[in-house]
């Protein structure tokens, strides 16, 4: 969106950046803070507005130069050029219009950096949401000045918008004044403006104070009389109001309030009772607040001498059965605090109701962070990924602990956990249902018909999610887990769900602020799927297939709880004010629920076919006598066989399913491999490649490819007719092994965590089949226990590669050696630039014999094209997956990108190639294990053309659906995009097999 469109939009008008002089200001004059000496009592506060109340605009600019290489300084010096007379100054009176002003600007910052600038950019980063928020420590200071009887004031250079409004981002109602530059054409420092906003509040200039960021303004203020603070920080310019004021302006306990009148409790008798159980005989008051969080259990924080302490009781009135177990918090808070979970820590529990009127537990205060909004806004991406990071491994600790030696093996029942909280949830809803919501009646009865089957029991919360747990204020550390009322015993996945319900929540939602309207990549937050496979690597567990339906449940038990909070709330017993609101948004979250049981639905509809092929699976065969046919023109005819087949050498299948029982029992658990470790660790993989150590191992590769050889997934690709004994490898054939080579295609770093990655496979082929015994043991053994690397050299700067006569490289035989001259790049294996110069190697190092060099390199070609196709398939499988979520996620011009004809047309698009891909990569690899390389050369120039050209055109249909998040490294489709474009010309080019594939086809069928 432009400059101009934002200047027109009504959201524009609650965003807003103040002069960005300021930045550039406040360093040339120092921190020196003009005072007036007057005394007397202050009756009302004038602040200004960028760098008081919301963020500095000078930093944005900084940081937006940076990130667009544009010359450090040049938004600053764009906006002082011409003083008082330049462009900023003018617009700041409404001497200009936006158009004109916006003009001025831009050329006068490409003056400036003798560069384009593109200054809409500039302006929509200024001028966001996320950038123009209040500071909540002067929205409290506000309010704490207007409850003492004071005025307050704001006074601003600003600016109109083309609509004639004036653009203030703040509440108005919390100034009794508001004084803008644009509306009186005077800008501060003028005196002039001062005088008028003193005017409109009735005051003399020592009855006032004034914050501003910049010396100018302060010293033209305090010349006239009034009281100044120079804001450096909002939170050490409050400190100072406050001395001044002689009352405190700040909250000394964070997300507290006054008790609500619905909400009090017995003050005397909870003394009396607190300070028999504390022992303690100090004199004072007892403090009482009431946490704002929570719509449950009412939570009270409590001062009483040196003790401060959290009470958290049960509603009053008459409850749902089993509901507000506060009980239970205590004794699991109890167990898991010495199970080494963070807990606070737990005092007392007390069951009688004469104390206050419901049973009540108390524990230690524990100071810290909560995260409301769990876009974290004010964090750096880096500090976002970590509070994440943070969060999911505080779950996996909850998740890890031995209940039995917790003492909580009876805290809740083993097994069936899913459906007896089905039918939980299903009996509170009825219990508090107040009207029908459709929604919610399709997902009472599509639940029960769809239950998962329960993997583990571990202690699960019930209602983990980011503003339950409370956060270091100095670290990225989780301090305590807060809100223990709905834990049990049950499947953790419930609770992994649960915590991404956020993920799928707009971020005005009014019970709690959501992700789904926001760019994660660029706040740095992982996805739902980055966050299960970061959950999933810690625990070591596979990514579980029917994912939708957790989080349908999870939406469904939310609407439930809303629905009771809602009937709670028409009688008084709600424990937030907010709770008349959750009403009107159960429906809004049944109908999220069901849009996730919809898409389990698909699902399973999708799959239904692939079970029926494992009762009957179907091979194409072709005929002994074909072999004597010249290539292209052999018969095919399709059987079918009942039974499973001890080999599938000499068969044609076209699915995994078809697949001998070994061979698929191997698929299986290569493919459980995949989804319980290689996926998972693909965000670890991808920041090491990325990172400076990227040219060393990376350490998780190696324990992967440990476990992985542990597994008997080591080795898979050396063919049966390479190794007939098996004495290397798994002695697949090459359709086999084509269909587990495109499982390992759907993760860049698979195939070498498998010791499956070219060169490598082709080398060691290349040994086992022409290798002495002295050269296997020195090369082949070292690489077929993942202790060495390869490389194949072949392209030259200097010459056409493609065509191998043009090599200029050369070797010639000297007293017992081979001596190498040439130069050498693009080294499959590395991608290095090598030097040869008077390289000396002996002789026994030839491998088969001079002369035998182009010989022994087609025949290793043969296997490794097929490896490089089916590979490209699981990258294009992989694309088109992520591109399918992508387009169902996002919404575009009102309505989501799944229901774009274009999007829907590149998407049937891409299946259909994949699939005609697929088929001629298997068939060549049929042809290869039933005829040989030589005769399969037809075929395998076909797919060398085919496959990459198909693989590059479907990713690149995925990066359009991604935008420009699918150039990142947060994604694999850049890189899958490099490699399938590189296999155009590697292995030989395009263009030789085109004129390969003519020449056959000339040949045997004119």
């Amino acid at each position: 969106m432009c400059i101009r469109q934002l200047f027109q939009s009504s959201q524009l008008q609650r965003a807003w950046k103040a002069a960005f002089l300021k930045h550039g200001q406040r360093r040339r004059h120092g921190a020196r803070r003009w005072t007036h000496s007057g005394s007397g009592t202050y009756r009302a506060v004038i602040f200004d507005m960028g760098g008081v109340l919301i963020p500095s605009p000078g930093r944005v600019a900084a940081e937006w130069e940076v990130q667009n290489q544009i010359p450090s300084g040049t938004i600053l010096k764009a906006f002082i050029s011409g003083g008082e007379n330049g462009p900023w100054m003018k617009f700041m009176r409404a001497e200009i219009k936006t158009e004109d002003f916006l003009q001025e600007f831009g050329r006068l910052c490409s003056e400036i950096s003798r560069t384009s600038v593109p200054v809409d950019s500039f302006f929509s980063l200024l001028t966001s949401e996320r950038v123009a928020k209040q500071f909540p420590v002067m929205t409290e200071a506000i309010t704490q000045i207007r409850a003492r009887g004071l005025q307050t004031a704001v006074l601003s250079n600003n600016f109109y918008l083309p609509d004639g409004k004036s653009f203030l981002p703040l509440d108005r109602k919390q100034f009794d004044v508001v004084v803008e530059s644009c509306l009186e054409g005077v800008c501060k420092p003028d005196p002039r403006i001062y005088k008028l906003c003193l005017e409109r509040l009735g005051l003399q200039p020592s009855e006032s104070i004034f914050l501003d960021d910049l010396g100018p303004n302060l010293k033209a203020a305090a010349s006239l009389g009034i009281h100044t603070i120079k804001v450096n920080d909002p939170e050490t310019a409050v400190k100072e109001l406050e001395t001044l004021l002689g009352f405190m302006l700040r909250k000394v306990v964070p997300n507290t309030r006054p008790v609500r009148k619905t909400m009090e409790i017995p003050k005397d008798s909870l003394e009396k009772y607190l300070r028999d159980l504390l022992g303690t005989q100090t004199t004072g008051p007892l403090e009482l607040l009431q946490f704002d969080h929570g719509q449950s259990n009412p939570t009270y924080y409590i001062k009483l001498a040196n003790h401060q302490l959290v009470l958290r009781k049960k509603p009053p009135g008459t409850l749902l059965p089993s509901a507000h177990a506060i009980e239970r918090e205590f004794r699991v808070m109890k167990a898991l605090a010495n199970a080494g979970v963070p807990v606070p820590k737990v005092l007392d529990l007390c069951e009688d109701s004469r104390v206050i009127g419901t049973p009540f537990y108390l524990m230690e205060y524990c100071p810290g962070v909560i995260y409301k909004d769990p876009s974290l806004p004010g964090l750096e991406p880096s500090q976002r990924r970590a509070i994440y990071t943070a969060m999911n491994r505080v779950l996996c600790n909850i998740h890890s602990v031995d209940i039995k030696a917790a003492g909580l093996e009876d805290y809740g029942k083993h097994g069936d956990y899913i459906p007896r909280q089905v039918q939980t949830w299903i009996k509170q809803y009825r219990a508090s249902e107040t009207s029908a919501i459709p929604a919610m009646e399709r997902l009472i009865e599509w639940l029960p018909l769809h239950l998962p089957r329960q993997q583990r029991t571990t202690v699960v919360h019930g209602d983990f999610r980011l503003d339950n747990l409370l956060f270091h204020p100095e670290k990225n550390e989780v301090l305590a887990v807060l809100d223990w009322e709905l834990s049990t015993l049950g499947d953790p996945l419930a609770d992994v769900a649960y915590s991404c319900l956020a993920h799928y929540l707009p971020s005005g939602f009014p019970i709690q602020p959501g992700l789904s309207d926001c760019d994660l990549t660029d706040l740095g937050i992982p996805t739902v799927e980055e966050y299960f496979r970061m959950y999933c690597l810690h625990m070591g567990i596979s990514p579980t297939e029917n994912w939708n339906f957790y989080l349908a449940f999870s939406f469904f038990r939310i609407a439930a709880i809303l629905q009771g909070v809602y009937k709670r709330s028409l009688t008084g017993q709600a424990s937030s004010a907010t709770a008349e609101q959750s009403g009107k948004l159960t429906e809004f979250m049944s109908n999220l629920a069901w849009d996730f049981a919809v898409k389990e639905g698909f699902r399973v509809f999708k799959e239904m076919p692939a079970t029926k092929l494992l009762t009957r699976s179907h091979h194409t065969w072709a005929r002994p006598q074909s072999l004597l046919r010249p290539p292209g023109m052999r018969s095919y005819v399709t059987s079918t066989d009942s039974s499973p087949a001890h080999a599938t050498r000499g068969v044609l299948v076209i699915s995994p399913e078809g697949l001998s029982p070994p061979v698929r029992e191997l698929y299986q658990r290569l493919k459980h491999f995949m989804e319980r470790h290689v996926y998972p660790a693909e965000p670890e993989l991808r920041s090491h490649q990325a990172s400076a150590k990227r040219w060393t191992p990376s350490p998780l590769v190696e324990d992967l490819k440990e476990k992985a050889r542990a597994e008997g997934l080591w080795n898979l690709f050396l063919p049966v007719e390479a190794d007939p004994e098996k004495k290397y490898g798994a002695g697949l054939t090459n359709v086999e092994y084509a269909h587990l080579c495109e499982l390992m295609g759907m993760s860049l770093y698979a195939p070498e965590i498998f010791n499956c990655s070219a060169p490598d496979t082709g080398n060691m082929e290349l040994l086992v089949r022409y290798g002495t015994e002295e050269q296997k043991a020195r090369w082949l053994i070292p690489l077929l226990e993942g202790k060495a690397r390869s490389c194949f050299a072949m392209t030259e700067p200097q010459v056409a590669s493609s065509d191998a006569t043009n090599i200029e490289s050369s070797i010639r035989e000297e007293d017992g050696f081979y001596v190498i001259n040439g130069h050498k790049w693009w080294i499959t294996g590395g991608h290095g630039e090598v030097l040869f110069e008077q390289v000396r190697v002996p002789k026994e190092n030839m491998v088969l014999g001079p002369g035998r060099g182009f010989e022994i390199a087609q025949g290793r070609l043969g296997p490794g094209r097929i490896h490089h196709c089916m590979r490209l398939i699981g990258y294009s499988e992989q694309a088109l997956a992520l591109m399918k979520a992508r387009v169902k996620s996002r919404v575009a011009f009102g309505k989501p990108l799944v229901e774009q004809g274009t999007l829907l047309a590149d998407i049937a698009q891409s299946r259909v190639e994949i699939e005609q891909a697929r088929l001629l990569v298997l068939k060549a690899a049929h042809l290869m294990d039933v005829a040989g390389s030589k005769a399969a050369a037809l075929d395998i120039a076909m797919i060398k053309m085919v496959a990459p050209s198909m693989a590059y055109r479907v990713i690149d249909r995925a990066i359009q659906a991604f935008g420009a998040a699918g150039l990142s490294n947060d994604y694999p489709l850049a890189q899958f995009s490099a490699w399938a474009r590189a296999l155009r010309f590697a292995d030989g080019p395009d263009e030789v097999h085109r004129a390969a594939v003519a020449k056959m086809e000339l040949k045997h069928r004119v």
